[in-house]
């Protein structure tokens, strides 16, 4: 899926999801950790492409047009819709900074299309043979940013020694404890913001509901109350004849009716509260993991400073065992030439002594 003729000209790391084709409301993870996703240009069809690669399979393959929107749903998270792979993007990303970041390229990116189409368009026409006109060739022009010379927005090409080096950096940092921790619970935080989104949005109808059946229950109660009192005035007339005890017996089974209506009525709204109740519960548990993922957020600075402390330990105790040796190595030398002098005066005690 990529050629040699392309490319990258700006990479990020991202949790990738794209949306349920069968809801279209939901998304569903692209993988379990964080991917690279990377902008690619391909100068011979003047066209540009976003790409993440999960494995061997290529997660995101999506070609920009100029229609194309990137829109930030929250400080970490974005999305855009691609028509010809049929689907929603969505990324979620460590910082806002990073969202930011790339949102900027896309829409950098989405310009550059606009201004390659267009002149595409223009080199159409200028070759068209009923002109008879030769146009010269046109080259694709440089991704110059719109925020003006003052900025430094051009695209540039990353080298692979480039590439290598940051992606080392990439997973030397993400094997710490902290690191990987931390990317967990950013994807159960987007899982659950979520999930919250689908409990307030049916919290919202619930309480619609329920206003609507209270309506009705009043409406009930009003219309039972009515009957009540049709019925205690029978009663106090005492007629006998049978067209009034037919009425009052139609008069009793309706109110029977309406009161158990009004009982299931009731239940139904102790279950609506009980749901209820179960939705501020989500909740908790969502405020619940933020909270953690601040503490993992502290453990793992707390974890970089103890690095830091023990790399300085260790690099101290090399130097003293260094320091140790060379003076161990000093005394043994000396010890050396003091056991060769003392040979030596021996073998002199000797001859004087057979002498």
């Amino acid at each position: 899926f990529l050629s040699c003729r392309e490319q990258p000209i700006f990479s990020t790391r991202a949790h990738v999801f794209q949306i349920d084709p069968a809801t279209k409301r939901n998304w569903i993870p692209a993988s379990k950790h964080a991917l690279t996703v990377s902008y690619f240009y391909d100068a011979t069809r003047n066209v540009y492409r976003i790409i993440s690669v999960g494995g061997t399979k290529a997660i995101i393959n999506s070609t920009i047009t100029p229609n194309m929107t990137f829109t930030k749903t929250s400080q970490k998270f974005g999305q855009w819709a691609d028509s010809r792979a049929n689907t929603v993007y969505g990324l979620g990303f460590a910082s806002e900074q990073h969202l930011s970041q790339f949102a900027e390229k896309f829409q950098e990116v989405k310009e550059a299309a606009r201004l390659a189409r267009e002149k595409s368009q223009d080199k159409t026409e200028l070759t068209n043979p009923a002109l008879n006109i030769t146009s010269h060739q046109v080259l694709p022009s440089p991704i110059i940013s719109s925020n003006g010379p003052g900025e430094d927005k051009l695209f540039r090409s990353q080298s692979a020694d480039v590439e290598i080096t940051t992606e080392k950096e990439r997973l030397k940092k993400m094997l710490s404890e902290g690191s990987v921790s931390e990317v967990q619970w950013e994807a159960e935080f987007f899982s659950l913001q979520d999930n919250n989104n689908k409990l307030v949005a049916a919290l919202h109808e619930a309480n619609a509901n329920v206003d609507q059946w209270k309506k009705q229950l009043t409406a009930y109660q009003e219309e039972t109350e009515t009957l009540r009192q049709r019925v205690a005035e029978l009663e106090s007339q005492g007629t006998h004849d049978s067209s009034s005890e037919n009425n009052k017996e139609e008069l009793s089974q309706t109110l029977e009716e309406l009161e158990l209506l009004i009982k299931a009525k009731d239940e139904e709204i102790q279950m609506l509260k009980s749901q209820k109740c179960g939705r501020w519960e989500a909740e908790g548990e969502r405020e619940e993991t933020l909270q953690k993922l601040q503490e993992l957020e502290a453990r793992n600075a707390e974890l970089e400073q103890r690095l830091h402390l023990a790399e300085q330990t260790l690099a101290e105790s090399l130097a003293e065992r260094e320091k140790m040796h060379n003076e161990v190595t000093k005394v043994a030398e000396i010890m050396d030439v003091k056991i060769f002098e003392l040979s030596e005066l021996r073998q002199g005690l000797a001859k004087l002594v057979e002498s």
